[in-house]
């Protein structure tokens, strides 16, 4: 896997926005029948983390997961299969979200100095892996964009951040170990 450069981020992010509603719809239903669990993650669970901080933030969340898919799709190809991939590679990708997510709830109990561990450790595989830095920047823009328009959205723009980073680096964790 490689890199997506200026223009090929540029023409994938075209072809994501150049979708008509009928397309978009079918390829959200085939990811969810090839992805299922990472679908629910990230239609059902991620946006629900993020509306408990502002409700239109999620929205956006979910119109930028569905760009992320279309810009991984047209780049390099279709996921495989969640039925074609290892079991126990998934499940540890589970559990090592599992732990990271805990840290950004910030309803849930947890302790001080476990919570700055988990968040340093967060922050330092956000820096040492820095998955797709380019459309990492162009979704943060875009979030930071939509923010800008109303003071109620500014609060949920780091949860919201931070999840299409975990949203790009799932997808390529999952590219990767197919051999794509």
């Amino acid at each position: 896997m490689h890199d997506l450069n200026e223009r090929g981020l540029y023409q994938a992010l075209q072809y994501a926005k150049s979708i008509d509603e009928e397309t978009g719809r079918k390829i959200l239903e085939q990811f969810q029948l090839d992805q299922t669990a990472l679908a629910q993650t990230i239609f059902g669970v991620f946006p629900m983390v993020i509306a408990e901080q502002d409700k239109d933030m999620s929205h956006l969340f979910m119109d930028l997961c569905f760009d992320v898919i279309c810009v991984f799709e047209k780049t390099f190809g279709a996921l495989p299969s969640q039925s074609d991939m290892d079991i126990n590679w998934l499940e540890k990708q589970a559990v090592l979200l599992d732990t990271e997510l805990q840290v950004l709830m910030t309803n849930k109990h947890m302790d001080d100095k476990f919570r700055d561990k988990l968040q340093n450790r967060l922050i330092q595989r956000e820096i040492d892996e820095n998955p797709q830095p380019g459309l990492i920047k162009f979704m943060n823009a875009a979030i930071d964009d939509f923010a800008s328009e109303s003071p109620a959205r500014v609060k949920a723009t780091r949860i919201t951040q931070t999840m299409i980073y975990v949203v790009v680096r799932l997808f390529c964790s999952h590219y990767m170990h197919a051999g794509k």
